[in-house]
């Protein structure tokens, strides 16, 4: 699937790709969600994708700010997801299946304004300040909502298939 490239396109996919999320979770029986498989349960997945929202909201944040983006976060580099993503599922281990839910909903409400927020321009015009790369505020939106809308999905899926 191609990348969205204007506002109204970021809107369309993020809202299709939370719904297909959201549809999928309602589905997934609290005790099954919890439950671990190879140390990570549907929970972390989602706790997951609601924690990186907040996270790339945070580098825009500081790129407009001028101030140093971190990324991925402080103290990690790009080759140190395996290690950040299980400090991250450490950080939210006590985290019920209902507050992972609720801090999706919460996170994805926050991104679907900021997206609402901003113009194409902003949005696409050139990269995002701070992230030394060439990829716009839009794309980096994209890669935190729905691509990885897609990608809990689709991990959701096959645990419930090896149910």
């Amino acid at each position: 699937m191609p990348a969205a490239t204007n506002k109204a396109d970021l809107l369309a996919v993020t809202q299709k790709e939370f719904g297909k999320l959201t549809g999928l979770v309602e589905t997934v029986d609290p005790i099954f969600a919890m439950q671990k498989e190879d140390d990570t349960s549907i929970k972390d997945v989602i706790a997951h994708r609601a924690h990186w929202i907040d996270l790339f909201l945070g580098w825009y944040a500081d790129g407009q700010a001028d101030k140093p983006v971190s990324f991925p976060a402080e103290g990690y580099k790009w080759n140190d997801l395996k290690r950040y993503n299980a400090d991250l599922r450490e950080r939210q281990a006590d985290l019920s299946w209902e507050d992972a839910k609720a801090t999706l909903d919460k996170n994805h409400a926050r991104l679907t304004d900021w997206i609402d927020g901003l113009s194409d321009e902003a949005l696409y015009g050139g990269p995002m300040k701070g992230a030394n790369n060439k990829w716009t505020p839009g794309r980096w939106a994209e890669a935190a909502g729905p691509s990885h809308f897609r990608s809990a999905a689709k991990y959701i899926r096959a645990r419930l298939r090896s149910k």
